[in-house]
């Protein structure tokens, strides 16, 4: 009989200024598939619970592929391509820049680009030790909870620069010109810009040009109007919204839903304050 289970939920409250969401996954006898990890405003973090995840081609092609049992993934630019043979199973951990520093130690440009065993961040005891108890427990809001507790145990309250941060917050949310941006936070453009480079390994309108993305190819549906999406999500046409496409999914947005709807029907848009605030 097949299974195929999809949970999200919010971390703790003591996590949400350093990870927007948590999603776990469980697959047993449905077709094997690959999915595309496509480029996004977060890192990302994954424990798998049984079968390891198979990465086949990751976001720099000079990365041979692999198996891990944990996964942490930089902010990137190009997809990574993830096959399973008709089983997985995991949870997800959408983390924001700013939890780099404060949970893994590290700034988020030293991921950068990079498909990373979490045990060399984290330590194969802490990994181990995360995965044990993840399957110990039964229910998704009880794998959850252990998140909460594991990662709750690594807060160090180093959440890097205020600045930075800010300003890779509103570029969640919107888009903003660097120029405007950097005023807000009293820095010239060019300063942003390397303070940006150094901390998120990202350039500012790089950052930006992945969140418009991220937003727009989440409202993208079967029977929905591509010109209407780039027109509500900053685009200047839908010619500029499926160049995006080809260079952030690495195919057209027809392409994509053609081979990821049912993916994308369990992956519903982060919250609207990106879990950061509260």
């Amino acid at each position: 009989m097949a299974l195929d289970e999809y949970a999200q939920a919010r971390p703790a409250p003591s996590l949400r200024p350093y990870a927007g969401l948590y999603s776990g996954y469980r697959q047993r006898g449905v077709p094997p598939a690959r999915h595309r990890g496509l480029p996004s405003p977060y890192l990302t973090l994954i424990f798998t619970i049984d079968e390891p995840l198979v990465v086949a081609a990751h976001p720099d092609p000079r990365q041979a592929p692999g198996s891990f049992d944990a996964l942490v993934g930089g902010l990137h630019l190009a997809p990574a391509l993830i096959t399973h043979d008709g089983r997985q199973s995991g949870v997800q951990v959408a983390l924001h820049p700013a939890g780099c520093r404060a949970l893994l130690g590290l700034p988020a440009a030293e991921l950068a680009n990079r498909d990373v065993d979490a045990a060399a961040v984290l330590g194969e005891r802490f990994v181990g030790e995360t995965r044990e108890r993840l399957a110990a427990v039964s229910g998704w809001p009880a794998r959850f909870a252990v998140l909460d507790a594991m990662l709750g145990a690594l807060l160090t309250g180093a959440a890097g620069c205020d600045r930075v941060n800010h300003a890779y917050r509103r570029l969640l949310l919107a888009d903003v010109p660097i120029a405007a941006l950097a005023g807000e936070v009293g820095w010239s453009a060019r300063h942003l810009t390397d303070r940006f480079r150094a901390e998120l390994g990202l350039r500012p309108k790089e950052a930006a040009r992945v969140a418009r993305f991220d937003r727009a190819r989440r409202a993208v549906r079967p029977g929905m109007r591509l010109a209407r999406v780039a027109a509500e999500h900053g685009y200047a046409d839908q010619s500029h919204l499926v160049r995006d496409f080809q260079a952030f999914a690495g195919c057209s947005p027809t392409r994509w839903l053609a081979d990821e709807f049912g993916f994308v029907q369990a992956l519903p848009a982060l919250p609207g304050d990106d879990g950061i605030h509260d």
